[in-house]
């Protein structure tokens, strides 16, 4: 018995041999290219070798890679699968020679049978039937006269093909040059051998086959006949056991004459021999013989209850008897094969990412795939292999379809609805399918093709994804949600269905089957095979029909879709909804793009109409808020609050899901800083923020959307109903939005009016708003004063479905978040009606509620209660893990974003160009070393996930001594790199994800999110997709970028561990570090608060005290008239926003579509094309600068032609 075999394959085969290694209980070894480093082959082995680049040809079919790997894991033997080196007899003899046993036939018998003309020859003297044909072909000369001879149509092969490749079937004589010099083409990039011939085709043919064993000293059995004739391009697709329609004595005749050929020759290992059989004369014809493991081995293993591999492993080691008799069939067994491609569009190949993977229980599947793989596009197509066994045919028929009726492979195009298809219809049920069956196959998607994506176009679903708010996942979902639940009204959806929504500009759509649509939102010129589609109406849309939703018009800046059963994308976290910046949810994760593919439900059925009232778009907007929960008199001031609710605010061009930035005045705040928390009088301790809050990111206010940060150091005066918050999806650059205080019974009624007006269609979707000024007067609900050892409490309004508790002053202590943690614990025992979630921040604890449900009184009045049933928090103690994070120090991700924020946002910040120089002086140190250990020495206690997405983590420096304190960012930057560390306020934060963000970089360090890796399909440190945990203590471990680089790979696949130590937080034990502590540590604090008041003396100084307005992109009207050359003309900006790249200059000549210019809006990039062929001759801008929509960028002469 071998101890250890190497597979030199890949993919589902591999898988399927490790897994007999296993129950063998030998240790298995696998060989892996680059592009497969995440396959679950090489996850599933016990060893496993890189062999090189993700071509075939550098890497599966390297016989020398292969045999080193062999030698140096001291492996015995190898089994080759199927494909690549499998029927390679040099690879074969090459294995002999290095004392490892090649677990197949051997060399001779490869090179008898793998070279199909000889193996014609083996057949003949045989007896076997033989097709008339050629012999190995010397050019396409030879073979046109050797095909004409035969007569068309002929079949021209390879003599080493295999799974379909290099074959082709050719009718006529036009088509033999162009197809012997594809085969030949196909033939040498896979095979190593790689001659000709040609074999006379039969039209009504059936593809029948025999599963042999041999002991290679001259018994053979036969484990039964497999019928393959449904193929799609000389490609099998459903093979099964036993073959329809064959008389016993037809079955016997076939195994007979299988075996005859075998033993001719003594094979040894598993083969197949091939079959072509005349369906109309039952004659059956030698085709071929396949000295391997056939992909559809599975099938006769069901019925006979053998396991092909473990014959194949034992005879390679000597232990292997075969049995007196072949073990007879028993039932029928169907396989389906899975592949990446799109039936609807000639089987073309997909490849990417699989954002769903689920198979159902009680059948076979053979795959590597799970939810999170990449599909790459260099190999066989085969995703997986679906195998049922039953009684008899029909059963197995319907339970496979049953089966694919519940897969779920999402992310790329499969064939799984053609199969079901091909299996449901008449001709499988009744067997009579030949190998042209599919050539003529009806399939009828229910799918849409994207033919345009528009400019910002993603899968929405409502309310989105709620619940995860404590560690950073937002809710996504419809930014206009009134519009998307009243298109699926229309349409005869619940409210919740997922629908498209489309940012600026729609999509264009083929529809594959019948259904029905409806558009609302924002209206554009919509059309349906050209003729205008009117909004907020249901129509019937055919097969075959294009909608293309266009641009917005005027006012307004979101449409949106809704289709008749919803689409059908993968659930996340509860959710269809995408969300981009995760890189999760709706389609892929991410906006949709030139030839996706979607599904639906086809219908033709149209509803009942429903008249409903839509919204007004314009471009001034009155927005309904709450007061609070951060106002006057301790953060603003009272003429900023009466100024914040007086002014007509300007939508800023960089604004998005994530949040609308709003152009206004600059506050006179009621604080000169933010203490601890940061240097701007708007930095507070990171509390927890309302949906539609409007928080001041420093001076400049931004609206938080549905894609927004859960956990934030801003304060926010003002929350918007839930009943408005539909506008803000509305809201376009250049608008004007004031916002208008109401009662919190207001908003209930508003909330109310706008569900009833949806339901029964008998009232307007949006009524008017009328200010109640005299509701802006506290945010402040209820406050306990402090009592003994309990601190004081307030009861903020955090708009209509949150209320904000907070404790104790504006000041760190972890004692507060001791106090908070009491208070989620309680609740959680104790659950109150209509909590959505709970999300603790640095000394407070936000209760978001349904506002539809809930009566906020009772749960003040319960929260209130639970004040005095809290525990005492004096010797409180509570799980504390040690886990070290690896950090790349001032890593260049980091130094690339602020390079960018210097060009787009401000390029004058006293952080720029070096975060850590900032730190350095701020906090009075004396070098850059000094910052570096002390970010080193410190161990940072989790306060908070979801600081910035994602289970980013929010903490503090155990040690007050280790507490760097900073400014954040003003204004925030745009984006930030995926799992960058920065410092803001006294808080450290790795950012879970790519984003805006505002904290002070000093380096990079590996995942805290694992999309798909995670749970039950995890990886031992993701048992959920968020690392950390509240009270875990991170320290950090330095690295280089470049080992960083591998680390972040290898520990999002699981083949890297964090180390990670168990322990317990005890608040006695700190409060005796504190008091052991308190010289140095008061010591430590002087000098830091003096270097503090020195740097705001250095912005006074330099004159940055006070930031400039962004009002000035206003100002960036359109050019006045110039004086044109003959032939020149304006090419113009169709958004306002950031000019980000440059990509000509004068005197170069351009096609038509070529790119000219990237403007950065919306946090969007927007590629300006060459509108003719011409020369560039003035540029009218430069990079960096900001520019408004209809702003002439250059002037350009059309070519004269």
């Amino acid at each position: 018995m071998f101890s250890k075999v190497l597979i030199a394959n890949r993919g589902a085969i591999a898988c399927r041999v490790i897994r007999t290694l296993k129950k063998l209980g030998i240790a298995s070894v696998a060989v892996y290219s680059e592009a497969d480093a995440n396959s679950l082959h090489v996850s599933l082995a016990d060893e496993s070798v890189c062999i090189g680049p993700a071509p075939a040809a550098e890497s599966y079919l390297k016989a020398d890679r292969i045999l080193e790997a062999a030698r140096a894991t001291g492996a015995q033997g190898i089994h080759p699968g199927y494909g690549f080196l499998s029927e390679n007899p040099d690879f074969s003899d090459a294995c002999e020679a290095a004392g490892i046993a090649f677990i197949g036939p051997t060399r001779a018998q490869m090179l008898a049978f793998g070279l199909k003309h000889t193996a014609r020859e083996l057949a003949e003297q045989a007896g076997v039937p033989l097709l008339p044909g050629s012999g190995l072909l010397f050019g396409a000369d030879e073979a046109r006269r050797e095909a004409a001879r035969i007569g068309y149509p002929v079949m021209l092969k390879s003599t080493a093909g295999g799974g379909g490749i290099g074959m082709r079937l050719i009718n006529s004589e036009a088509e033999l040059d162009e197809a012997y010099a594809s085969v030949d083409r196909l033939a040498r990039a896979n095979f190593k051998e790689a001659g000709i011939y040609l074999e006379k085709y039969v039209t009504a043919a059936r593809h029948i086959e025999v599963q042999v064993f041999g002991d290679g000293r001259g018994r053979v059995l036969a484990l039964g006949e497999r019928d393959c004739s449904v193929q799609r391009r000389n490609q099998k697709v459903i093979e099964e056991t036993p073959a329809p329609g064959l008389s016993a004595a037809q079955r016997a005749e076939l195994a007979a004459t299988a075996v005859r050929l075998m033993e001719s020759i003594a094979y040894r290992s598993a083969g197949t021999v091939e079959f072509v059989m005349d369906a109309d004369s039952g004659a059956f014809y030698f085709l071929e013989v396949n000295t391997r493991l056939q992909v559809e081995h599975g099938v006769t293993e069901e019925v006979t209850g053998t396991d092909l591999v473990e014959w194949m492993v034992l005879l390679a080691s000597g232990d292997l008897t075969l049995p007196a008799a072949a073990p007879q069939p028993q039932g029928a067994s169907i396989q389906v094969r899975l592949y990446a491609e799109d039936p609807a569009k000639n089987f073309q190949p997909s490849s990417g990412l699989l954002t769903e993977v689920r198979f159902p229980p009680g059948v076979r599947v053979e795959t590597a795939v799970a939810t999170g793989s990449e599909v790459p596009p260099y190999y066989d197509p085969m995703v997986a292999k679906i195998i049922v066994h039953a009684d008899s045919r029909a059963t197995a028929t319907d339970k496979l379809i049953a089966a694919l009726d519940a897969t779920r492979v999402y992310g790329i195009e499969t064939n799984r609805a053609y199969l079901r298809q091909i299996l449901d219809g008449e001709v499988f049920r009744a067997g009579r399918q030949t190998t042209r069956y599919l050539n003529t196959f009806d399939y009828r998607p229910a799918t849409f093709d994207v033919l345009e994506p528009g400019v910002q176009t993603s899968v929405q679903d409502w309310p989105g994804r709620v619940g995860y708010w404590d560690v950073g996942v937002p809710p996504s979902g419809p930014m206009d949600d009134l519009a998307l639940r009243a298109a699926n009204r229309l349409v005869g959806n619940p409210e919740g269905a997922a629908g498209l929504e489309c940012t600026m500009s729609g999509p264009t759509l083929r529809f594959n089957c019948d259904t029905v649509i409806a558009l609302t939102g924002a209206p554009t010129a919509a059309s349906l095979d050209g003729q205008p589609v009117g909004f907020w109406q249901a129509h019937a849309v055919k097969a075959g029909a294009t909608l293309k939703i266009g641009a917005v018009i005027d006012a307004g800046c979101r449409s949106y879709l809704a289709i008749a059963g919803g689409i059908d994308v993968p659930d996340y976290l509860g959710s269809r909804s995408t969300f981009t910046l995760g890189q999760f949810g709706g389609h892929a994760g991410r906006c949709l793009r030139l030839g996706d593919v979607l599904a639906i439900q086809p219908t033709a059925a149209l509803p009942a109409p429903l008249e409903l009232q839509p919204p007004t778009y314009g471009h001034h907007w009155e927005v309904a808020v709450l007061y609070g929960p951060h106002g006057a008199p301790d953060f603003f001031t009272d003429p900023d609050i009466a100024s914040f609710f007086a002014t007509d605010w300007e939508i800023h061009y960089n604004s998005s899901r994530t949040g609308v930035r709003l152009i206004g005045p600059k506050p006179q705040w009621a604080r000169t800083d933010g203490g601890e928390a940061g240097l701007h009088p708007s930095n507070i301790h990171d509390n927890a923020y309302a949906i539609g809050a409007i928080d001041f990111t420093g001076d400049m206010p931004v609206i938080l959307g549905p894609d927004g940060p859960s956990l934030g150091g801003f304060v926010c005066p003002a929350v918007v109903i839930q009943a408005d918050l539909w506008k803000l999806g509305q809201l376009r650059p250049g608008d004007t939005l004031r916002f208008v205080p109401v009662s919190a019974a207001t908003a209930a009624r508003r909330l109310i009016a706008a569900d009833t007006a949806l339901a029964q269609a008998d009232a307007p979707l949006a009524l008017p708003v009328i200010a109640e000024p005299d509701t802006v007067t506290t945010p402040v609900l209820a406050a306990l004063p402090a009592v003994g050892e309990r601190p004081r409490v307030i009861y903020r309004q955090a708009g209509d479905a949150y209320l904000l508790i907070e404790y104790g002053p504006l000041v760190l202590d972890l004692e507060l978040r001791f106090r908070v943690h009491a208070l989620m614990d309680w609740l959680k025992a104790h659950p109150q009606p209509g909590i959505v979630d709970l999300t603790p921040g640095i000394r407070s604890l936000q209760v978001h509620f349904d506002a539809r449900r809930t009566d906020r009184a009772a749960l003040l009045a319960a929260l209130q209660a639970a004040e005095d049933a809290l525990p005492a928090i004096d010797d409180m103690e509570v799980p504390s893990r040690t886990v070290y994070l690896p950090l790349s120090w001032d890593d260049p991700a980091t130094k690339l974003a602020i390079e960018k924020y210097m060009q787009s946002v401000r390029k004058d910040a006293p952080w720029c160009p070096s975060n850590i120089e900032f730190i350095r002086r701020i906090n009075g140190l004396d070098s850059i070393d000094e910052v570096y250990r002390t970010v080193f020495d410190a161990s940072y206690l989790v306060l908070g996930l979801g600081d910035v997405y994602l289970g980013a983590p929010v903490a503090t420096p155990m040690d007050p001594r280790h507490r760097l304190v900073t400014t954040k960012y003003n204004p925030a930057r745009t984006w930030t790199p995926e799992n960058a560390v920065g410092i803001g306020g006294a808080y450290m934060c790795v950012y879970g994800m790519e984003g805006p963000g505002g904290y002070q970089f000093v380096g990079r360090t590996v995942q805290m999110w694992n999309r798909w890796n995670h749970g039950a399909r995890g990886t031992e440190q993701f048992d959920r997709p968020w690392l950390l945990r509240f009270f875990d203590q991170v320290r950090f471990v330095p690295v280089g970028e470049e080992e960083l680089l591998q680390l972040r790979k290898d520990f999002a696949a699981g083949r890297a561990r964090l180390r990670i130590e168990d322990g317990v937080f005890r608040l006695a034990d700190y409060r005796r570090f504190l008091a052991d502590n308190a010289a140095s540590i008061g010591t430590f604090k002087a000098r830091q608060q003096a270097a503090f008041e020195a740097e705001r003396e250095r912005w006074k100084a330099a004159g940055q005290a006070e930031y400039i307005s962004e009002a000035d992109i206003a100002a960036a009207a359109a050019d006045s008239e110039l004086d044109l050359p003959e032939g020149a003309q304006l090419v113009a900006s169709y958004v306002p926003g950031n000019i980000w790249k440059l990509l000509v200059e004068p005197g170069q000549h351009v096609k038509a579509g070529d790119p000219l210019a990237v403007v950065e809006s919306m946090k969007m990039e927007f590629t300006v094309t060459a509108p003719a062929d011409g020369e560039v001759l003035q540029l009218l801008c430069r990079e960096a600068s900001p520019v408004a929509a209809g702003q002439d960028l250059l002037i350009l002469r059309a070519a004269t032609h």
